[in-house]
């Protein structure tokens, strides 16, 4: 079963995550701030990463540094924001976040998109 880790402060935005991704099929674990979400990542090596910038002690951007300072197959690594300044998006692709959606964003999007990522990957792991 595809692992999804979901990072946000916010319980109404986890909640819904889950929801939605359990609903599809995937099994999903949470974070509720970034130590607890680099914690899950090196326990859980999840297949992707749902991740919010704004959060209490390790924001986004340092959670994102320590899941690219991992070694083998990088995870996938979308990036979630209500963050309206406008160097946020900038510096979350040259940190190295894989996708990025600005808050609010709707279930059906980041379905899409995981959906997308994953079968793509589960492809190109077949050939």
């Amino acid at each position: 079963m595809t692992r999804i880790l979901v990072v946000d402060d916010d319980p109404g935005i986890r909640s819904l995550l889950t929801d939605v991704l359990e609903m599809e099929g995937y099994e999903v674990s949470v974070a509720v701030d970034g130590l607890a979400a680099v914690q899950a990542v090196e326990a859980a090596a999840p297949d992707f990463v749902i991740l919010d910038v704004m959060m209490p002690g390790l924001d986004g951007f340092a959670v994102l540094s320590a899941i690219r300072a991992q070694g083998g197959e990088p995870v996938p690594v979308l990036m979630l924001t209500a963050a309206a300044e406008p160097g946020t998006n900038a510096r979350a692709w040259a940190d190295g976040v894989d996708y990025y959606l600005a808050k609010p964003f709707t279930a059906d999007a980041v379905l899409d998109l995981i959906d997308g990522v994953l079968s793509q990957q589960v492809r190109v792991s077949d050939l």
